[in-house]
């Protein structure tokens, strides 16, 4: 299939800083894929999406995220077929807590 990661090819290395500790209060953009890439949240029409009923449930699950991480606000999600890109923000460290985000 055309476009599919290859390591060999693309080299891709991760942009995360060393030592940097993710749990600390600011703006993240993160992306998340789906395994394989595969198009499971739906479909592209007219430049538009139309999520199916996985998509649905990803929307609700991302849009209930500050419901059970209080110092965590998602700003913006952005939904596609295979990956999901959304804005959050850490409203403070989140020290105390059990989800730190690796480093």
């Amino acid at each position: 299939m055309p476009g599919r990661y290859n390591r060999d090819i693309h080299h891709r290395q991760s942009i995360r800083l060393q030592n940097y500790d993710y749990s600390s209060a600011g703006a993240y953009f993160v992306t998340v894929c789906t395994w394989q890439r595969e198009c499971v949240f739906g479909e592209i029409n007219d430049s538009e999406i139309l999520l199916n009923e996985l998509g649905v449930i990803a929307e609700a699950c991302l849009r209930a995220i500050p419901e059970h991480f209080q110092y965590v606000d998602i700003d913006e999600t952005f939904i596609m077929p295979n990956h999901v890109h959304m804005i959050l923000t850490i409203n403070d460290d989140g020290r105390g807590t059990a989800c730190r985000a690796l480093t």
